[in-house]
């Protein structure tokens, strides 16, 4: 496992007797993007929640770095040096966009939320500049001091990553990133998703979209039903008679 990041090994997850997962397993290599893609309730997003605590595995365990995450509190995940965009943005509505940036920062730094937080911003220079250059890499410059709330969806998103990728974590897990965003934004996250793998940050993202997912992947895992129906690079994935049954159908790629 010298250059496995993330190991999945054996995890089940059941709701009501109902297999979401049945015996994942799965290796994310160190600076890889791995893409997982697959219908509609195939277990994707479970498996995510499961890989950053908010789900208990029924069975199995999950490995990050050689270090047993099953168990832990997403807090302590993140601390490790694991961070997730959700399927709906996560954000704080009523802050500004670089407040929000900040509080993910401080949060990644200190462990925890202060309840006089927002009493030490002035003085943490450092913090502000490093949130000001990520937010306008990604587009958001001048939205510094608009309230969250007001961003439109797509605007949401790339809020919602700066706030992880400030916080230098070592895997980026990526829920449908590009969901709801006209072609030309997608394009952008696209090109913005390469330029954050050169910096040697492993990727994982799940996504509908299969021109981003052949755009930025290496390697590929499909699930269908919570089980794993395939893997490999994109070309293999892109052929493959069972995939091409469960999901790409005739979709152009």
């Amino acid at each position: 496992m010298n250059n496995i990041v993330l190991h999945i090994d054996h995890v089940h997850k059941t709701f009501a007797g109902l297999h979401a997962l049945a015996d994942v397993n799965l290796d994310i290599r160190q600076g890889e993007t791995h893409a997982i893609i697959g219908p509609n309730g195939a277990g994707k997003s479970t498996l995510l929640n499961v890989c950053v605590g908010r789900l208990e595995p029924t069975q199995g365990k999950v490995l990050f770095d050689g270090v047993e995450l099953t168990g832990r509190h997403p807090h302590e995940i993140c601390q490790l040096g694991v961070a997730r965009v959700f399927q709906t943005p996560e954000i704080f509505g009523d802050l500004t966009v670089i407040e929000n940036v900040m509080m993910s920062m401080l949060a990644r730094r200190d462990g925890a939320f202060s309840l006089h937080l927002f009493s030490r911003f002035d003085a943490q220079h450092e913090i502000v500049s490093t949130a000001e250059k990520v937010l306008t890499d990604l587009g958001l410059g001048y939205h510094f001091n608009h309230l969250a709330s007001a961003l439109s969806r797509g605007d949401k998103r790339r809020l919602e990553l700066a706030m992880c990728l400030t916080q230098k974590p070592k895997l980026l897990l990526l829920d449908e990133p590009t969901a709801g965003m006209a072609r030309a934004d997608t394009n952008a996250t696209v090109d913005l998703l390469k330029k954050i793998k050169q910096s040697g940050m492993t990727i994982v993202i799940i996504e509908h979209d299969m021109h981003v997912v052949f755009s930025l992947a290496d390697r590929i895992t499909v699930l269908a039903n919570g089980r794993v129906i395939a893997q490999g690079a994109p070309e293999e994935i892109k052929g493959n008679p069972k995939v091409i049954e469960a999901y790409l159908g005739d979709e152009e790629l």
